[in-house]
């Protein structure tokens, strides 16, 4: 069917409408990023999922501190009864008889009446045999038990911590990411900017070298200089490709997914904080280091509950059971119940219970030994990244002056070629100085940037915005 004029025109009005939407949603800025990586994240699903798992641990320890409660029942059958070997009833019987009246006179005794005693194969089950029982019990002491309940939370708390440490390095690899993508994105432009000053400087050339202004070797030059250009704008081209794929795979993106990262890295000069202040803030705050610690309370837990090899265990209980038995259907029901308490306590098994002590007392040592191994190395970490910062910020401040100076210097040169005092070398050579400036300074700012972030993170500064999605699970 032929639309008409006016639905046709619809039609391309809501077609058109819809373009700026498709474009918009491409693009990504940096908090777009963060917070696609914390919702597709692999890593933060998986300890999203510890978590889980840790709050399922803490019910069940609370579990074996409630009452028990258990039913069973059974019926039995036999095809063939069981027979055990037992003194014959039938002449224990007549023997017995026959022994009564001949003592008391009723017949005269004759010997040949009783008859000899054996064993014979008897049985003395019924056909059909069933019973129903129901028994609770309750723990009164054993220190399993309430250690469990401890050593379940403080595992729940480490799953959080875990949790929240996992969020943290996320959004620090995300911006790490995001930052190289502006990088190579910057230096392609810059690239760009020369490639074009180039082709400016090669069309002037060529205007003087038509009025015999300049020499053929100076417009050879100026072409060599533009040819030798476009290998890099593809090498940068290819570097902010592979730039952006590493970033899609940190947000879980499909590869053939078309994506457009914008922002700028831009410098803002702020005063840092002492460098003993930061060092003992990540001591204190660092999540990796918060987790480890929380890990060596969880050791000392397990230490715990394995000294319950030495300690007694007390339960009451009380039972009730109902049964019955008939040889056909005709059943002979009766019922019992029980209350009591048990008390059970191991007096020797090998010294096992030592030994597993001794090894988590290890265990805990060691975790101990890792906590001050990663505390020297956090705190050179913060020296490391806070010198880094130091020395990124004198170079920005130095290679902001040299950009402008670079910049004066370029028009400079370019202006004495038309006029004829200058030579093609220096504008190549000003061009050059120009570009070099402008990625010094851009590497210098992306160095910042990271280093920034990076150093954050190891005091553990995290905005706390990040954790808000997943509050379901840290505030459990």
């Amino acid at each position: 069917m032929m639309l008409t004029n006016s639905k046709f025109k619809i039609v391309l009005f809501f077609i058109f409408l819809s373009l700026p939407i498709c474009a918009q949603q491409n693009k990504l800025t940096l908090e777009d990023a963060i917070s696609i990586a914390l919702k597709n994240n692999r890593n933060i699903k998986i300890s999203k999922l510890d978590v889980e798992k840790a709050e399922a641990a803490v019910s069940e320890a609370f579990g074996y501190a409630l009452p028990s409660f258990d039913i069973s029942a059974g019926f039995t059958h036999f095809l063939e009864k069981p027979k055990v070997s037992f003194p014959d009833f039938g002449a224990l019987l007549n023997n017995s008889t026959y022994g009564v009246l001949f003592d008391e006179g009723i017949i005269p005794f004759d010997k040949n009446k009783f008859k000899p005693i054996g064993f014979t194969l008897q049985t003395f089950v019924q056909s059909n045999n069933y019973q129903a029982q129901a028994q609770i019990s309750q723990i009164l002491f054993k220190s399993a038990v309430f250690r469990g309940i401890g050593a379940s939370e403080i595992y729940l708390n480490l799953s959080k911590e875990n949790l929240k440490r996992t969020i943290a390095e996320t959004v620090l690899d995300v911006k790490k990411a995001f930052y190289g993508v502006l990088l190579t994105k910057d230096l392609y432009k810059i690239a760009q900017t020369r490639f074009q000053n180039a082709n400016e400087h090669l069309r002037n050339i060529k205007a003087m070298g038509e009025q015999g202004l300049v020499s053929e070797f100076d417009q050879m030059s100026a072409e060599v200089q533009v040819e030798n250009i476009k290998p890099i704008l593809v090498q940068l081209e290819n570097a902010n490709k592979d730039a952006t794929n590493g970033l899609k795979v940190l947000l879980n993106l499909n590869q053939n997914e078309e994506i457009n990262v914008i922002g700028l890295m831009n410098y803002k000069d702020e005063t840092l904080a002492p460098i003993e202040e930061l060092i003992n803030e990540a001591k204190k705050s660092n999540l990796t280091l918060s987790t480890l610690k929380i890990k060596n309370q969880l050791d000392d837990e397990f230490t715990a509950i394995d000294r319950d090899g030495y300690w007694p265990t007390i339960a009451a209980f009380g039972n009730y059971q109902y049964a019955g038995t008939g040889e056909k259907w005709d059943f002979q029901n009766y019922s019992s119940s029980t209350v009591g308490i048990s008390f059970s306590i191991n007096l020797f098994q090998g010294g096992r219970t030592k030994k597993k002590v001794q090894q988590d007392m290890i265990t805990s040592l060691q975790t101990k030994e890792q906590i001050k191994t990663l505390s020297d190395a956090t705190e050179m970490q913060v020296k490391s990244k806070y010198n880094d910062l130091i020395r990124v910020k004198k170079q920005i401040e130095a290679m902001s002056r040299n950009v402008k100076l670079a910049e004066r210097a370029y028009k400079i040169a370019e202006d004495r070629f038309k006029e004829g005092l200058g030579s093609q070398l220096e504008v190549k050579d000003a061009d050059v100085s120009l570009s070099n400036a402008k990625i010094n300074y851009t590497n210098a700012v992306h160095d910042y940037l990271v280093a920034k972030a990076t150093l954050y993170n190891l005091v553990g500064r995290v905005n706390k915005k990040y954790y808000e999605p997943f509050n379901d699970y840290l505030s459990k």
